[in-house]
Parts: C-alpha cells; sequence; structure tokens
C-alpha cells in the first residue's frame, strides 16, 4: 500500500531536505565600526567570497563568505540523512512497525537538524563574522531552508501518526477474525 497518506508526508519530507541545499538558511545584516554595512548568508553548500579590509577602509560593502568562519558539515550530514530516511521509510510500508520506527529517528533527527540551524549554526556564523569585523547592530533573518526544515520535522511527525493509525486499523481487524 504505497498510496497511503504517510507516503505523501514522506515524500514531502524528502524534497523540503532537498530544498535545504538551494536556498540560505539564514542571512544577516550589521554596521562595522566606520559605518561599512556588512551583509552575509550561511548556505549549507560554502561559497567561498572574499573580503578584505580595504573594502572597510574605501567604505564599500563587505559581504561576508562563509568558509573560514562555520563549517556546516554536521548539517549537511543531518540534512540528507533525514532525506534518505524518508526515501527509505517509504517503501517499509509492508513492515509498519520497522517503518514507525524508522521514521521516529528520522523525526529526531530533523528536530536536531533545527536544533543546529537555531542554536549552533546561525549563532556561530553571527559570533564570528562579527567579532572579526567587530561589527555591531546584527540582525539576523531566517530563510527558507530553516523554515523547510521545520516544516519537514512536522511532516516526518505526521507520517509516524499515520503509520501508527494503520498499524492499529490492522491489529484491530487481526482481533476480530
Amino acid at each position: 500500500m504505497i498510496q497511503r497518506k504517510q507516503t505523501l508526508f514522506l515524500l514531502l519530507a524528502a524534497v523540503l531536505m532537498a530544498v535545504c541545499f538551494m536556498f540560505p538558511v539564514a542571512s544577516f545584516k550589521a554596521v562595522a565600526p566606520l559605518g561599512v554595512p556588512v551583509s552575509g548568508s550561511l548556505t549549507l553548500v560554502a561559497k567561498d567570497v572574499p573580503e578584505t579590509m580595504s573594502q572597510i577602509l574605501n567604505g564599500e560593502p563587505v559581504v561576508m563568505g562563509q568558509r573560514g568562519y562555520v563549517k556546516t558539515w554536521p548539517l549537511i550530514l543531518v540534512t540528507v540523512a533525514v532525506a534518505a530516511i524518508a526515501l527509505v521509510s517509504i517503501f517499509l510500508y509492508k513492515k509498519r512497525v520497522l517503518q514507525m520506527r524508522v521514521v521516529a529517528v528520522g523525526f529526531l533527527l530533523s528536530v536536531l537538524n533545527v536544533f543546529l540551524v537555531f542554536i549552533w549554526a546561525v549563532d556561530a556564523f553571527v559570533d564570528k563574522a562579527t567579532a572579526a569585523m567587530a561589527c555591531t547592530d546584527v540582525q539576523v533573518t531566517y530563510g527558507v531552508s530553516t523554515w523547510a526544515m521545520i516544516a519537514a520535522a512536522v511532516l516526518m511527525l505526521l507520517a509516524q501518526r499515520s503509520i501508527k493509525k494503520d498499524e492499529e486499523k490492522v491489529r484491530a481487524a487481526d482481533r476480530l477474525r
């Protein structure tokens, strides 16, 4: 029964995890000591953008790159793991108990993913970037990837609940026989 609603939930969760690689997780804007605007973004795939002190001294806007500030490999690993678990669990429909456990692990990993974004990655990125440039008035804006990770966690939870309901229906039908 691959045409169950939890299949749709799991497929959407996997697609949302793939979307995380296309959009920034968060971006920030700050002001350097000489009034120079400094901006940057945190993406899962690092983009190397050079920044120089001459830009600051000349009053040019500075875009801070991700390389050298935050290594995002834990986020990448967890994101890929959640997507893989969502895809693999779709095909475990004949073993609902195992599917429930696999989706529960996927849900926990997706919660860990959101935790890493909010607590570890964004704070570390902003702290290190602003400390290197002595910036003030930092404004963080969470990107599409952050909301996609949260939506994927909700979808994994909904899939787990649907699988549990299916298992309860099958057990109830077996008791009636």
